[in-house]
């Protein structure tokens, strides 16, 4: 496939949610990332570029991790330094710790709109 033409470039993370701006707002401070917010749509942006959206949808269902009663369907890493002070950041961002933790190196969390994320050290 050398010296092909990409098909596409620069892909995004867009997460379903009842609350667009709630959730942008949660990940953009989390992260450190510009909010920027439209009706029905809300994106992050880091200084370098990378984005994540939020889109609107009505009769929104959560997931419900670990199981697959209402299927995940995706869910972010983030890297962090300090798995305590981070868990505290969080938690103080409107996160809940989910009660199941399989690992020792990563924490589940649920956002704000109920979707698994992890905190994880390298």
């Amino acid at each position: 496939m050398t010296g092909m033409t990409a098909v596409a470039r620069f892909p995004s993370i867009v997460i379903d949610c009842p609350d667009p701006a709630a959730l942008a707002a949660f990940y953009g401070t989390m992260l450190d990332w510009k909010v920027e917010v439209s009706p029905g749509w809300a994106d992050i942006r880091a200084e370098h570029g990378q984005c994540v959206s939020f889109q609107q949808v009505e009769g929104y269902t959560p997931p419900v991790w670990p199981n697959q009663e209402s299927p995940q369907q995706m869910h972010l890493d983030v890297i962090v330094d300090d798995l305590d002070a981070a868990e505290a950041a969080v938690l103080d961002l409107g996160a809940t710790k989910h009660a199941h933790q399989p690992g020792t190196s990563f924490r589940v969390f649920l956002d704000p709109a109920g979707h698994p994320f992890c905190l994880c050290v390298h």
